[in-house]
């Protein structure tokens, strides 16, 4: 209610306005031919209305005495001819005639100028017998005649009376006359009244122009919004009405500027302009507005167009009349519609609504001014069209950023379910991994025959590689979500490097290549940095070495390039004697899901997605992911990264070191398995049991609740999602019944998604679905000798 209280303001202080300054317009009436301004002081602009002489058909000359009486009538100035009756006959716009007024002056009064408006077609302007102005070609017949439309001011003679003869023909406009008044003043306020009316025509062409350039570059570049679209076009078609028409600055700019093209100009744009706001309506708000009467709109805006830019002037300039029953209806109609559209709370409404309120006080004055009722109002109509057009603009804007908003909402639920499905399908791959992974490495262990030995090496290979495909896919979706975070911790890079090339060997040795570790023993310190990461890169790295070298080796090197008391800058070198790459495509392979030759992906596998995860997780902590490779000769990738050092020095580690787990180091001891998957426990059953160890079984948290003997069991190993009472819920209710025995959680999703919340409620560690017997073993290993020094 605040805004309309706002509108009705506006449009009450737009009407004082207009009072105000129709109240202070100078209007003295010529009597028989005679505008006696002796006894008035001449002070601001006069219109010269009121009775003037006039002569049908006859192009009196300044100085003729002999013209006779009866041809002569009085008319009330400005007069159009067309349709006046005289003699019983109804006079046709084709024709000409002879205006003639005398002015008597002041005997002293400030230089003043004549304001000489534009008439429907051609004049000539004589001014105590001289002829002071003209526009077009006079003539009584229509071969040689001319029309032309031009403002025009003019300097008066210092006398006390002055004499005005306005010759005017038409053989062209369908209306014949004149339709503005003529008027004179002080030449200083002439001038500036014509200086303030150029500059306030300009200035808004210019905004419109500019306005709906925008509006098109937003709509060709982004936006793809029709209705951006049609208020381009209508701003820029309905700047030629603000600088070709009423004022005719354009006229005034270019002076030989042809006539027919300029009326044809000027119709057309009310038509198009009126036509295309319909439309931008129609496309803004669709809901609110009936589309029957908006074609009926446009058909007869976009049919009035075309017969103007085809037919004669005596019939297009007569279209104007009927058209402005269009405009009042459009003006009675629009603001219902955006009413309709506030009341439905569309976007950006409210400024559609209070658009509509000062459209409707610029067309208002337009028609009463056009209906010479009251003055041009120029400066009212020019706040009024800014008004307008601003608040046009912000009904656009509203309306880019209620889809931007739109749009970015889709997209994080976009995300979020795409988050939610990966990680569900990450659970629901990996459960079926784990045992297919589990079962082939127990079942390689039981002696199978040498043709069983193949199909089961078969069979694990290609899920590893499922594995690795999954764990790529993931891994690149958290890079570009923005989602990866780099931890700051003591790390130990040999052992690091140790346990690559180990986890790795086996692969190395089934190739018959050799696999080793060259380590700058200058680096004696410890250092701070995101283990998980490194590895991450560096398996990669040494991985992709050792599948793409047939025979040869692959080199794992740790160089130092400089160190300080505080930091250590290394290089991190694979080197192999594999394929090597091209040139020409040692760019291409950094780039997801690619490799050098699409022959690679048959003949060796893989995502392409290893080198493009490393390389965007060493440019994100500042490094970057080199390459030096000669075709049939090998490569080496390497990356140059500088860490702090932690306070102590790191172990000397023996990198052939590997724990065997045919020791059976956990004889007695018994650990709680909670995992409602049946595969999964009979896979983790069958590892504990080969080691020596006693299990429990739970399927759900709660049974866990249940069983669990705090004097029985060293241990537990925890599935995460599991039926009736998850492991995170599980664990928390453990922790507060103050068990402080050590819990392992067991997942299928990526240790980096899950490890916060799973240590913040109290797991000791994690391991990852489909486990890897060494990695189960090693960690139930420390966690039940741990608890036994404690």
């Amino acid at each position: 209610m605040r805004v309309f209280k706002v509108i009705y303001l506006v449009l009450i202080l737009l009407t004082v306005t207009c009072i105000k300054v129709t109240a202070q317009t100078n209007y003295v009436a010529a009597v028989h031919g005679v505008l006696d301004l002796r006894n008035k002081p001449i002070n601001d602009k006069i219109e010269l209305t009121g009775n003037w002489l006039f002569y049908w058909n006859q192009l009196v000359n300044p100085n003729d005495d002999t013209v006779g009486i009866k041809d002569r009538l009085l008319v009330e100035f400005p007069f159009k001819w067309n349709g006046y009756t005289w003699r019983g006959k109804k006079l046709p716009a084709f024709g000409y005639g002879t205006y003639l007024l005398k002015i008597l002056l002041p005997a002293k009064h400030p230089e003043l100028k004549l304001g000489m408006p534009d008439v429907y077609s051609a004049y000539r302007l004589y001014v105590n017998g001289k002829l002071a102005s003209s526009n077009g070609n006079v003539t009584t017949i229509a071969k040689g005649f001319e029309a032309h439309w031009e403002y025009h001011a003019i300097n008066l003679p210092n006398a006390d009376t002055i004499n005005i003869t306005l010759q005017i023909s038409n053989f062209i406009h369908s209306k014949g006359g004149i339709g503005k008044p003529i008027f004179i003043g002080p030449a200083d306020k002439i001038d500036l009244a014509r200086h303030q009316a150029e500059g306030i025509d300009l200035m808004l062409t210019g905004c419109l122009l500019m306005g709906g350039l925008f509006f098109l570059g937003l709509y060709l570049l982004g936006s793809r919004d029709k209705a951006i679209l049609l208020f381009a076009l209508f701003s820029m078609v309905y700047s030629y009405r603000i600088i070709g028409t009423d004022n005719y600055v354009l006229h005034t700019l270019l002076p030989d500027i042809n006539w027919y093209i300029t009326a044809r100009m000027e119709y057309i744009s009310l038509f198009l302009g009126i036509g295309l706001f319909g439309l931008y309506t129609l496309y803004l708000y669709p809901i609110d507005v009936n589309n029957r009467i908006v074609n009926i709109i446009n058909g007869v805006s976009f049919s009035f167009a075309l017969i103007t830019l085809f037919s004669p002037a005596l019939i297009f300039t007569q279209l104007v009349n009927p058209f402005l029953m269009v405009m009042l209806f459009c003006l009675i109609y629009i603001p219902y519609v955006y009413s309709r559209a506030w009341r439905n709370n569309r976007p950006g409404s409210v400024y559609a609504l209070m658009s509509a309120f000062a459209l409707m006080s610029v067309f208002g004055i337009s028609l009463f001014h056009y209906w010479a009722l009251i003055p041009p109002l120029q400066l009212v109509s020019f706040l009024g069209y800014l008004a307008f057009f601003f608040l046009q603009s912000l009904v656009l804007a509203h309306r880019v950023s209620f889809v931007l908003k739109k749009a970015r909402v889709e997209a994080e639920q976009g995300l979020k379910a795409k988050s939610e499905f990966l990680s569900t399908m990450s659970h629901e791959i990996r459960t079926p991994l784990n045992s297919v992974i589990g079962m082939s490495h127990l079942l390689l262990k039981n002696e199978p025959r040498k043709d069983q030995i193949e199909h089961l090496d078969v069979m694990l290979f290609s899920a590893n590689n499922l594995l690795a495909i999954v764990n790529d896919v993931l891994d690149y979706n958290k890079i570009e979500a923005g989602k990866i975070t780099f931890e700051h911790i003591e790390m130990d890079l040999a052992a690091i490097a140790r346990n690559v090339v180990g986890g790795l060997q086996t692969a190395a040795h089934d190739k018959d290549i050799t696999l080793r570790l060259d380590f700058d023993k200058k680096l004696q310190h410890k250092l701070l940095g995101d283990p998980t990461r490194l590895s991450q890169v560096i398996t990669n790295l040494v991985h992709n070495a050792i599948k793409f070298t047939p025979s040869g080796e692959v080199v794992l090197g740790v160089e130092v390039k400089e160190q300080t008391e505080t930091t250590a800058t290394l290089m991190i070198f694979v080197k192999d004697t594999g394929i090597g790459i091209p040139r020409g495509k040692q760019k291409l392979i950094f780039e997801r899901f690619t490799q050098a030759d699409s022959s690679i992906s048959r003949s060796f596998g893989g995502t392409g997605l290893g080198l493009a995860i490393s390389k965007k997780i060493l440019e994100l902590q500042n490094s970057s992911l080199q390459l030096i490779s000669e075709e049939g000769v090998g490569s080496i990738f390497y990356f140059i990264q500088t860490f702090d050092k932690a306070a102590k020095q790191q172990e000397q580690i023996d990198v052939k070191a590997k724990p065997d787990e045919t020791d059976k180091l956990l004889n007695g001891i018994s650990i709680l398995l909670v995992d409602d998957n049946p595969m999964n426990v009979m896979v983790a059953q069958t590892y504990l049991k080969r080691w020596g160890a006693v299990t429990d079984v739970a399927t759900n948290g709660l049974e866990a609740l249940d069983k669990l003997d705090t004097s029985k069991h060293r241990l537990i190993l925890m599935d995460l999602q599991m039926p009736v009472m998850d492991g995170y819920e599980s664990t928390k209710k453990i922790r507060a019944n103050g068990v402080n025995i050590p819990i392992i959680a067991l997942t299928a999703n990526l240790p980096k998604d899950v490890e916060e919340e799973a240590f913040k409620i109290g797991f000791n560690d994690i391991v990852m679905k489909p486990f890897l017997p060494d990695e189960l073993h090693s960690k139930v290993l420390h966690y039940v000798f741990k608890q036994e020094h404690v």
